[in-house]
């Protein structure tokens, strides 16, 4: 079966610990949109805020470890694996590695280096 892709609603922007009070600001106070912080328990984001940004959904990610921000989106699709061995065809493979996941997704990166996890 070939796999089918489609873009999700959420958007992650991985933002440095230095620039994280003024970019919640910046959405909750500059934009007035609807912000709430999350708990989370991840070892690579310290907190999390959800963003009501139309019909997705931005999360604000506060990583202590980043010099700059970076944006990560999802990508869906109808067969994980499948999906996987099609990327895997065609160069691009999964980077698991790079933040704790559920085991039935996977994160891949666009040749660019955007980052998306891709999830059914």
């Amino acid at each position: 079966m070939k796999p089918v892709f489609n873009g999700g609603v959420n958007i992650a922007i991985k933002i440095p610990k230095q620039k994280y009070e003024a970019t919640v600001a910046f959405y909750r106070d500059t934009l007035g949109l609807e912000v709430t912080e999350k708990p989370i328990t991840n070892p690579t984001v310290s907190r999390t805020h959800e963003v009501k940004f139309g019909p997705n959904i931005v999360w604000l990610d506060c990583v202590d470890n980043y010099t700059h921000s970076e944006t990560w989106m999802e990508l869906k699709t109808n067969d994980v694996e499948a999906a996987t061995a099609h990327l895997a065809s065609r160069g691009t493979h999964t980077c698991d590695e790079l933040e704790e996941i559920p085991s039935n997704t996977h994160w891949i990166m666009d040749p660019a280096g955007t980052v998306f996890i891709l999830s059914q």
